[in-house]
């Protein structure tokens, strides 16, 4: 089953694949590991992502079509969840990340592990992260002059 791009059904395999509760929040610690600091510049409100217990910053920037994302959180394990979203819709079209179905984190087998809190703050990144692809997709058809 496809989730919306081939990096985040990549990702729900290899969480979806193991049974271990375990295994699955080594993987998501591993993936908090390797997001790379975020900027100071970006820790700011307008990048924070509301409803999170955790401190959480998502940038999304477009460049030639495309989103790339940076992020940060002050509690690992919404890190790697954020890390996992950020890995996920990298190098998408605004349209195609206003599309992902938030329906892939009940494959990845990662709910039945978190708290209500943390599986509601993972929703609200990818919401956050939804919210800024439309704005940057409105500003680019803004910004084009019409023919």
């Amino acid at each position: 089953m496809s989730y919306g791009s081939p990096t985040l059904d990549r990702l729900v395999d290899r969480l979806s694949s193991t049974q271990d509760p375990r295994r699955r929040y080594e993987f998501v610690l591993w993936l908090a590991k390797k997001l790379p600091p975020l900027p100071e510049e970006f820790r700011q409100d307008a990048f924070k992502v509301k409803g999170c217990v955790s401190q959480v910053y998502v940038v999304g920037q477009l460049a030639n079509g495309t989103l790339h994302w940076q992020g940060d959180s002050d509690a690992q394990i919404t890190k790697g969840l954020l890390a996992l979203l950020i890995e996920g819709l990298e190098d998408l079209t605004p349209e195609q990340v206003t599309a992902i179905d938030p329906s892939f984190l009940a494959a990845t087998g990662l709910q039945a592990s978190l708290t209500p809190s943390r599986a509601n703050g993972f929703l609200n990144i990818l919401r956050t992260m939804q919210a800024q692809a439309a704005r940057l997709a409105a500003a680019r058809l803004t910004a084009e002059p019409s023919s």
